[in-house]
């Protein structure tokens, strides 16, 4: 396994001593809990390869530290250059990837792709290289398949999401008896946004994942926008049948794979005193109103503040509600280091101000927004919520639209945003809307909070039987067997 943040991260005590704890973010949660249900952490091949993230992650790769219990997949840490990194990281995938594929782009005045651009994408570069090189060396000190120059199948290599593009060809031209999947977690621009990239770019970028035997999307109109790029910027050979691009005289696979969420283990998590004090805690202070909750990253395409504006024109519009529903909104921080997420933030609090001065009374404040990270908090308030607002510009899936109804008490009502990747898989059972729309998002918290108990029940019952059916065992089981 190969992916930009691992499963685990350390901290630094004053005396220069290490200390291990899990790593953060959803793809990691779900990839360590894919992993061990399907019992791919043992055996003297499993090994999980990262970037070191700070600099105590860097004194950790540097005295070789191993990381990892018993029962998990052996870490390794790549200690990449810090400036290379950050210019990989922050100034590439996050900056421009991510824009790109998110649609994010303000196109009157971005992307400037020059010189600096140049240097990071040199950097970026760079980055994979390191990866597909200590996925190559460790294929080949294990001695997993046949020699190099034989591409009759070995080591199985699984290559997580758009940090990691350049590496299925660079891993591919240095092991080409590996058997690689690359899996893309976001969504996929379409060819005409994706060739707002120079040209160059764009193409390399195409040439890198088909190094790939096996592409993984969570939708499939994200896989559709891919194949849709290598035939019109790439010009390879698409074959929409059998959902393969032909390539460089190999054929690469592009399928879905939806990803669900392990409901055990989701429910034994929210069941723990942690979580239960914090959902009291949040009862009692709501004192029995209706509750409409998110859980978001402070993320440019989770479009937070539109939703805030939805339930401003929801409170103009129906003052009947007033002091009868809050709208719990819980953020976590997002790529710090990016300006426009940095002013995102602030035009979240805002908003959220903003409202509040327009509505709240002595005893009521409309809008109660927190950014910070505190996971039980957040599965407290999904557990108690009455409706749940996911309302994205555009997400590759958005596990938080299944675990909220997962975790209801009670059943939730779903506003859900028609461009996230799981509103394929959990659509029909939700409230679908335009995410641009602000007074039609209006219009169905409306419909949510005046939904029925029993529909409230019946839908989040549906919705966790279609999160099941994908749960992350599963979807790893589908892309491990795509690679025969």
């Amino acid at each position: 396994m190969a992916s930009n943040r691992g499963p685990v991260s350390f901290s630094l005590g004053p005396e220069g001593e290490l200390t291990a704890r899990r790593g953060g973010g959803g793809m990691v949660s779900g990839l360590s809990s894919a992993l061990s249900a399907a019992g791919a952490t043992s055996g003297p091949g499993a090994l999980w390869v990262c970037a070191a993230m700070s600099d105590a992650d860097r004194a950790a790769a540097a005295r070789g530290v191993a990381a990892g219990e018993p029962d998990e997949v052996p870490v390794l840490m790549l200690d990449i250059p810090a400036a290379t990194f950050e210019a990989a990281y922050n100034g590439i995938a996050n900056s421009v990837l991510w824009f790109v594929h998110h649609l994010l782009y303000d196109t009157p005045n971005q992307p400037l792709f020059g010189q600096a651009f140049r240097a990071e994408w040199a950097a970026y570069t760079a980055y994979n290289e390191a990866f597909a090189t200590a996925l190559a060396e460790h294929v080949t000190k294990l001695g997993v398949g046949p020699e190099p120059g034989d591409d009759s199948g070995g080591a199985r290599v699984l290559i997580q999401d758009y940090h990691l593009a350049l590496a299925p060809r660079q891993l591919r031209d240095l092991r080409p008896d590996a058997r690689i999947a690359h899996f893309s977690h976001t969504p996929w621009a379409p060819p005409a946004y994706f060739r707002l990239l120079p040209d160059d770019v764009a193409r390399d970028l195409l040439d890198g994942m088909l190094g790939a035997d096996h592409l993984g999307f969570l939708a499939r109109r994200w896989a559709d926008g891919f194949l849709d790029c290598c035939a019109e910027v790439l010009g390879a050979d698409v074959d929409r049948a059998a959902s393969t691009v032909t390539w460089r005289g190999r054929a690469t696979r592009v399928a879905v794979h939806p990803l669900g969420v392990d409901a055990g283990a989701l429910r034994e998590r929210a069941g723990r005193d942690d979580v239960r004090a914090h959902a009291a805690a949040l009862r009692s202070q709501q004192g029995g109103r209706q509750l409409i909750v998110r859980v978001d990253r402070t993320e440019l395409s989770k479009n937070i503040v539109r939703g805030f504006a939805a339930f401003a024109e929801f409170l103009a519009g129906h003052p009947e509600w007033h002091e009868k529903v809050t709208h719990l909104a819980f953020a976590y921080p997002s790529r710090s280091g990016v300006p426009e997420y940095q002013a995102y933030t602030e035009s979240v609090r805002q908003t959220a101000e903003a409202v509040n001065a327009r509505f709240a009374t002595p005893g009521w404040q409309p809008i109660v927004v927190e950014v910070k990270d505190d996971y039980a908090r957040s599965l407290a308030a999904c557990s108690i919520a009455d409706v749940l607002l996911i309302n994205p510009i555009r997400d590759g899936m958005n596990l938080v639209a299944e675990e909220g109804p997962i975790l209801s008490e009670h059943g939730c009502a779903l506003v859900l945003s028609r461009e996230a990747g799981a509103a394929a898989l959990i659509g029909d059972h939700s409230l679908l809307v335009n995410p641009y729309d602000v007074s039609a998002t209006a219009a169905a918290l409306y419909e949510a909070l005046v939904m029925p108990g029993a529909e409230r029940r019946q839908r989040s019952a549906q919705i966790a039987a279609a999160a099941a059916t994908v749960a992350p065992a599963r979807w790893l089981d589908a892309q491990l067997a795509g690679l025969g």
